[in-house]
């Protein structure tokens, strides 16, 4: 009997609608696609699957071009590379890639430490070399083997213990982010029978034979550290904390010092910090000592420490910030010990009103500081320099560098007597760069540039900042990457333009290199990035100024910078495309409803696109902790209110829309399916006939983070790229 090909589907799938309301402070709403929240439904699979076929069935047009950029990226990436060895006790570690290969391999090689002179200088090891054959090399984990006959694949955490005994691992199989741990001897090769189901992706050794973890409540919130000794029954773990309160998420980890356990619980505007004394290592029951709050939290107050010592002196590094006082952060420092009072600490870089302290960095010689000046990282680096007390203290001096825009923050520096310092550098047209700092003598080493094959020549392109001025008078900042031989302003017929925003958490949208953005680029395209109000690139207030009842700044801000690239000559409203994932995602909901005229195409990933209804359920994963995010409107009428003004599945009317495209993962946790899955369903049912084409693409064996696998995200990626420089009008290398 011949088989036969499927054939496409004709007309665009309807959702069936089921009765359903919804009722919050008097309010009663509508919800008649409700009903594709039950995931066990075969009716939603089915849906969801015939939403697939239309959306493969309507995007046959872009099979060649996706094709094409698919082969650009992979001509441009090194397939068998592997990453800088990093030095941890007497190991080097370090991942490999292989061609052919989706997943990376992890190995060792010992450090020879009969010699101070290089033994500081990571091995030339030849990427070629299959994993294991050079001297003396180890394979710890193949992630390929483990991956094999398996749709989904996550490695968590990845932790050996000092005496490099010990691996601890955690994966994820399904793409929901519950995680499996397991414990392997690399001195055997055997795998222990310590196996932890069913926790985050965390692990953290203390010693040589204790491990702490997280466990989470049915919300899927890390609300409890556990320890665990390796040789014991899990059965007979410990919880050494627990957090009541559903507001704050728990993490654990251990100072560089290896002298103290941290264990921290924060919400969105507040933390406190639990510690445990290790000692100098030779006691094996330190792991099993009671925490110490350090300061007991204060609403509106967020703390961070870190540990050095100084003059023989254990001291604590305290990054704090007041939402009222000092919402930039404050650098001080105490003894270690509990603190009573943030105002008593001994200022060591004061907060200001342009400047975002992000964080510090401790090793037993010099301290670095990370910060945020006018939308840019900043880097600066303190020696502590030898006094006959002691150390001393030193003063903090700027590391600098040649570009504008760019992107630089440590990386790799685990061990505290290190004498090198380790710098993660990239920008918009810089391949992303690996330099180490002697900090004797000053002196920077490239240790790595990431290879760009092919005929990639950095100086045929170019990144530059626009400022924009909202409604209100903020000052947005929009970075413009582009060959530099296509021109930007009052160009005939505009540019076509990738304009991307993200506004939320205080998260910064930071330069970065991509291969994939090179295929836009070479194609004539401005890729813009609009740093708009409720990230953290112009620091505290911006956030703020963009979270809870200040939302709506951030939908406008992204508005404003589109009608700003239009009136500038940049691009037209039939060449721009925006794009936005995840909360970013919401902000293309809200800018579809908005301001449907000004785009070709919008392309939202994994967008959370009905935070209303998502927000009223407590029992959900995030959504206690969203509610200082996005404000409460279980419990507040004016949240409420406010949010369903702007909630962009609510907020669908007959209106002409551009075409939209929804990306999704049946298996994600943070952003529902559900949520993209009825928003195109609602689109479908209610924008005016003279609309563009929604699209849903739902992946039904991943979750929030996409495929896995190199190659599969490539092919998703070229396929999103081919969409999105289709509706651009620019398909054609320039």
């Amino acid at each position: 009997m011949e088989s036969s090909t499927p054939t496409a589907p004709t007309t665009a799938p309807v959702a069936k609608t089921v009765p359903s309301e919804r009722t919050f402070h008097g309010r009663t709403v509508a919800d008649p696609y409700e009903w594709l929240r039950d995931k066990e439904n075969p009716e939603v699979r089915e849906y969801l699957e015939a939403e697939n076929s239309w959306t493969a069935a309507h995007t046959t047009g872009l099979a060649d071009l996706e094709h094409d950029i698919f082969e650009e990226v992979r001509a441009r990436v090194q397939e068998t590379d592997m990453s800088v060895p990093v030095r941890s006790g007497d190991w080097w570690y370090f991942s490999r890639t292989q061609e052919g290969k989706s997943y990376a391999t992890m190995c060792r090689r010992p450090v020879d430490t009969g010699d101070d002179a290089t033994s500081w200088t990571p091995p030339e090891i030849d990427p070629t070399d299959a994993p294991g054959t050079p001297d003396g090399e180890e394979v710890m984990l193949d992630c390929n083997a483990l991956a094999e006959g398996r749709d989904f694949f996550s490695l968590g955490a990845a932790s050996v213990t000092l005496d490099g005994r010990f691996l601890a691992y955690s994966v994820d199989e399904l793409g929901d982010e519950r995680y499996t741990l397991v414990v392997k001897d690399l001195t055997t090769g055997d795998l222990l029978d310590d196996r932890i189901t069913d926790i985050s992706a965390g692990a953290t050794w203390v010693g040589d034979d204790h491990l702490f973890y997280q466990r989470v409540d049915e919300a899927w919130r890390p609300h409890e550290v556990w320890r665990h000794r390796i040789g014991t029954p899990v059965d007979d773990d410990v919880c050494v904390f627990r957090e009541e309160d559903e507001h704050y998420w728990v993490g654990v980890g251990v100072t560089r010092s290896e002298r103290f356990l941290i264990v921290s619980s924060a919400s969105k505007t507040t933390s406190e910090t639990w510690y445990l004394d290790l000692g100098d290592g030779t006691d094996p029951t330190a792991a099993e000592g009671a925490l110490t709050c350090i300061r007991p939290r204060e609403q509106g107050v967020q703390y961070d420490v870190d540990h050095v010592v100084v003059d023989g002196r254990d001291w604590w590094l305290v990054l704090h910030d007041s939402l009222a006082e000092r919402p930039n952060g404050e650098l001080g420092r105490c003894p270690v010990g509990p603190i009573f009072a943030l105002d008593d600490l001994e200022v060591m870089v004061a907060h200001r009103d342009d400047r975002r302290i992000e964080g510090v960095d401790c090793f037993a010689d010099h301290i670095v500081l990370a910060t945020r000046d006018n939308a840019i990282e900043k880097l600066a680096l303190m020696m502590l320099p030898a006094t006959e007390s002691g150390h001393g203290w030193g003063t903090f001096e700027p590391v600098t560098f040649d570009e504008e825009l760019y992107s630089a923050g440590t990386t790799g520096n685990s061990e505290w007597e290190s004498p090198v310092l380790r710098v993660a550098y990239t920008s918009y047209v810089t391949p992303s760069q690996v330099w180490e700092i002697d900090l004797a003598s000053g002196e920077r080493t490239l240790r790595r540039e990431q290879t760009v094959l092919g005929d990639f020549d950095r100086t045929r392109y170019t990144a530059s900042r626009r400022w924009v001025t909202a409604a209100d008078g903020a000052r947005i900042p929009v970075s413009l990457i582009h060959r530099a031989d296509v021109p930007l302003y009052d160009v005939d017929g505009g540019n076509p333009v990738l304009l991307y925003g993200y506004g939320s958490y205080e998260a910064c949208m930071d330069p970065y290199f991509s291969v994939f953005r090179l295929s836009m680029l070479d194609r004539g395209v401005v890729y813009a990035v609009a740093h708009v109000r409720g990230g953290g690139e112009m620091g505290r207030a911006w956030y703020e100024q963009g979270r809870e009842l200040n939302k709506r700044n951030t939908f406008t801000d992204f508005i404003a910078v589109a009608d700003d690239l239009i009136a500038a000559g940049l691009t037209t409203p039939q060449k721009m495309v925006a794009e936005g994932g995840s909360a970013g995602g919401l902000l293309m909901g809200a800018v579809a409803n908005m301001a449907p005229d000004r785009f070709a195409g919008i392309e939202a990933v994994v967008p959370f696109v009905d935070p209303l209804t998502s927000i009223l359920k407590p029992e959900l994963p995030l959504t206690v902790t969203e509610w200082e995010e996005w404000g409460d409107p279980y419990h507040d009428p004016e949240v409420y209110d406010y949010m369903a003004g702007y909630a962009p599945y609510e907020n669908v009317t007959d209106q002409v829309y551009p075409p939209i495209l929804a990306i999704s993962g049946f298996n994600d946790t943070r952003v529902l399916y559900v949520e993209p899955a009825k928003w195109i369903a609602k689109l479908r049912a209610t924008a005016a006939p003279e609309s563009g084409e929604f699209l849903l693409k739902t992946d039904m064996s991943s979750g929030h983070g996409g495929v896995s696998g190199r190659y599969d995200r490539w092919h998703q990626s070229a396929f999103e790229i081919a969409w999105e420089l289709d509706r651009m009008g620019a398909r054609e290398r320039v």
